[in-house]
């Protein structure tokens, strides 16, 4: 038997504001955006060419812009890149093959038509302030961004990673919260994400100053005719329930008025049906006996 002598405990209440309000209960759920990403996206010897293209193009580049979206004007604030608008038969269809993968992997139900796509490029203190792709979909509740990554090696550059905001849950809405996850631009993958989630581009740098070192990017906006109501109501039977609330923090960034084109000049074109030869598919699970 223990020598000391015990002393009966005495009850203590203890309130929130005893607390520093770093340490005090918040029951407001942080949830991260989904996200998808593949290496090796097109391959050495296209993901080359397509640099090559890139480069080659650097007196067709003109900078950046950005929709306000309350008063529709067109700006540079937050931004500094260069982009092009293009086209290619061959990435769409390699978007095509991925998306149905792609989709069962972020919980995405509705369909997809059409894609507008934008080269970038990155230099010193290239960057892109928090924002949705709002100002780029007709229905950001349904619509993905896609981002796929280009540069020499060993990389020109430094910085220029991307950011991907969790979404704060509170008070009946949603607003970006303070927490994120950074993706690598690494050279021939590409990430896929909701056009709905905030997301940043942190500024780079380019010590030679050569445009062939900058960091590259083929962005594309990913949408189709599906409603966000009802690609919610089809997801409610799983756990992706964090598209409508994507949705819902987005809606102060989407212009109040439809945009008859793009504000860098990027042309829709229709995506092409997935063919069932290249189609990507989750492997099939392993058996136990």
């Amino acid at each position: 038997m223990s020598g000391y002598a015990m002393e009966s405990a005495t009850p203590a209440e203890i309130g929130t504001q005893a607390l520093p309000p770093s340490d005090q209960w918040s029951t407001a759920p942080v949830v991260p955006a989904p996200v998808c990403r593949f290496e090796n996206f097109l391959g050495a010897e296209r993901a080359g060419t397509l640099l090559s293209y890139a480069i080659s193009r650097e007196a067709d580049f003109s900078a950046g812009t950005v929709l306000d979206p309350l008063s529709g004007q067109i700006s540079h604030k937050g931004r500094s890149s260069l982009v092009l608008p293009v086209t290619s038969t061959v990435f769409s269809a390699h978007l095509a093959d991925c998306l149905p993968l792609v989709q069962e992997i972020l919980g995405h139900r509705a369909a997809l038509t059409q894609t507008l796509t934008v080269l970038t490029s990155h230099g010193e203190g290239g960057h892109y302030g928090i924002h949705t792709d709002a100002s780029r979909v007709r229905d950001v509740g349904t619509a993905l961004s896609a981002v796929y990554y280009l540069h020499r090696r060993p990389r020109g550059f430094g910085g220029g990673q991307l950011r991907l905001y969790d979404t704060l849950l509170a008070d009946g809405g949603a607003r970006p919260a303070e927490s994120y996850r950074t993706i690598e631009p690494e050279h021939d993958t590409i990430v896929f994400f909701p056009a709905g989630a905030f997301h940043e581009v942190v500024p780079s740098t380019c010590p030679s100053g050569h445009f062939a070192d900058h960091r590259f990017t083929l962005t594309t906006w990913i949408s189709g005719t599906g409603s966000a109501a009802a690609a919610s109501a089809s997801a409610s039977d799983g756990p992706f329930r964090i598209w409508p609330w994507l949705a819902h923090a987005a809606e102060r960034t989407r212009p109040l008025a439809d945009v008859d084109q793009d504000h860098d000049g990027a042309s829709p074109i229709a995506l092409p049906a997935a063919d069932p030869a290249t189609r990507l598919a989750l492997p099939a699970p392993r058996r136990t006996t």
